[in-house]
């Protein structure tokens, strides 16, 4: 008389527990039954070209960030050039914003959130052993005015205990890329020789702080840019591969901040030899890339651009 009873619990038991596995329609592995991702959908091999394309000012050579404000996209030099620029969706410059008495060590990623500009001078190729790793923060209300309110993140990088100096382009303490959430920075490195990336947290808030390892994942690349859409879930990486072929990495239907827990779809340009730096979106479909002027002489010679594509295809609904 009691097994009626059990069975039913189990039956009810069964139907509410989650079924972990791939839930992209868009994977190859698609499980329809499955109500936890739990990070193994596999996609097809995907190479994409720009829908758009522009040649940038020589004044822009070195463009190394990207990000959406007041209709306009903003980028930075990475060399000892101090200004904002702010260009239009056809790549002319329409503003030039001046931060005087700030210094360009190696400006390489720019973010936002409600009230800041956040300028990441953490560039550690040269030689791996930087001690004076920080994130400009600046408000945004200050940025008309001659006096810009600007303070300073500093950080280093918990499991960083060797300061020697290395030779250029080996160092796995390289950074190119952050995001701003709503109460902290997360840096993806640029491990020349892992080729992977490793995500760090630290407070966004003006101070000396430890970033502090999160998790790493092997992206078979040099990561360079990235942008976050909160309310989608989406994180995508702008890199490319030690041949400079360029690639995105879009990662969507995280956990929290395990960035790399779910979805991760590796997409490839079809732009031989553009490195490129910056990327950004308005609605989480077109993105916006650029690259720096890439030259090796006697055969190559890209120019500094701007690129858009259409991600909407590969994003689920």
């Amino acid at each position: 008389m009691k097994i009626v009873p059990i069975l039913f619990l189990f039956f009810i038991t069964a139907s509410y527990s989650q079924i972990s596995g791939c839930t992209d329609p868009l994977s190859k592995n698609y499980n329809p039954l499955a109500t936890q991702n739990d990070g193994s959908c596999r996609y097809s091999r995907t190479r994409i070209k720009p829908d758009f394309s522009v040649q940038l000012s020589p004044v822009l050579k070195e463009t190394s960030s990207l990000l959406f404000w007041n209709s306009l996209l903003w980028t930075a030099n990475d060399d000892s050039d101090t200004s904002l620029y702010g260009i239009d969706t056809t790549g002319v410059i329409q503003k030039e914003i001046s931060l005087r008495k700030i210094k360009n060590t190696d400006w390489e990623e720019m973010a936002q959130d409600s009230l800041y500009f956040y300028i990441g001078d953490f560039g550690n190729n040269v030689s791996g052993n930087r001690k004076d790793l920080h994130i400009l923060r600046i408000k945004k209300e200050s940025l008309a005015q001659n006096a810009k309110k600007i303070d300073t993140i500093s950080f280093s990088y918990s499991d960083q205990t060797d300061f020697r100096k290395a030779k250029s382009n080996t160092t796995n303490f390289d950074c190119e890329a952050f995001i701003v959430t709503n109460d902290s920075i997360y840096l993806f490195t640029k491990q020349w020789k892992r080729k992977r990336t490793a995500v760090y947290a630290l407070p966004k808030t003006p101070g000396n702080h430890v970033a502090n390892l999160k998790e790493s994942y092997n992206v078979k690349g040099l990561i360079t840019g990235a942008t976050y859409v909160p309310n989608k879930k989406i994180l995508v990486l702008s890199g490319y591969s030690k041949t400079v072929s360029p690639f995105i990495y879009l990662l969507y239907d995280y956990n929290k901040s395990g960035f790399f827990t779910a979805n991760k779809r590796k997409i490839k340009i079809a732009l031989p030899f553009h490195q490129v730096e910056g990327i950004t979106t308005q609605d989480g479909l077109k993105y916006y890339l650029t690259n720096e002027n890439f030259v090796r002489k006697p055969i190559i010679n890209t120019p500094q651009q701007l690129h858009r594509f259409d991600l909407s295809p590969f994003i689920s609904p």
